[in-house]
Formats: C-alpha cells, sequence, structure tokens
C-alpha cells in the first residue's frame, strides 16, 4: 500500500502517527481513503468544490500532482506521498532596518 506522509498539523487525525498506509490506485482514491480511516481529513485539504486547497501540496515520489496528473495521478504500492502545507511568512515592512542615509554633501 502507498505510504503517506501526515503533517504535524495534521496528525490530530491519525493519532498522532507520522505515517499511514491507505490502498489505492491514483491519489483521488488515495484522498478518498484516507478520509474514510481519519474522517475530517478530507475537509482540511479539500475546498467545498472538491479541489485540493491552494495552500495544501501533494508530492507522489517528490513531483507535486499539480505538474502531473492532479488526482488521477497513479499511486503504486511502493509510492510515497506526502501532503505538504504552504509555509508563507518572513519579514513584513515593519520589520526590515531602516534604510541608511548617507550625505555626500
Amino acid at each position: 500500500m502507498p505510504r503517506v506522509r501526515i503533517p504535524t498539523p495534521l496528525r490530530s487525525l491519525t493519532d498522532g502517527q507520522s505515517t499511514v498506509q491507505v490502498d489505492a490506485a491514483t491519489v483521488a482514491e488515495l484522498v478518498h481513503n484516507l478520509e474514510a480511516a481519519h474522517p475530517g481529513f478530507g475537509e482540511r485539504i479539500l475546498d467545498a468544490d472538491g479541489e485540493l486547497r491552494r495552500f495544501v501540496n501533494i508530492y507522489v515520489d517528490g513531483e507535486d500532482i499539480r505538474f502531473r496528473d492532479g488526482f488521477a495521478t497513479p499511486v503504486t504500492p511502493s509510492t510515497e506521498i506526502s501532503i505538504v502545507p504552504s509555509v508563507a511568512g518572513g519579514a513584513g515592512e515593519a520589520q526590515r532596518p531602516a534604510p541608511r542615509v548617507v550625505s555626500l554633501g
């Protein structure tokens, strides 16, 4: 069965497990079976239209499914799937040092 790496924010849905195995032939089937085995998972990674939330990435053997066949991307028993929530942030304008003013005269 394909092995799915679970990100820390979603491990409460998998009883703290960092990886789970889910039987599936495609990413769509994997997401469906992951929801069946761990209720609440689908609503955390899918939007109201059933599409992958824009801040969530799914990688199949290191490749983003958005650049493959999306939910139709095939998986095999040896496939490794990573679910990765996007991380944003950094120093905002208020946190950047003020520019130095240099007098030339």
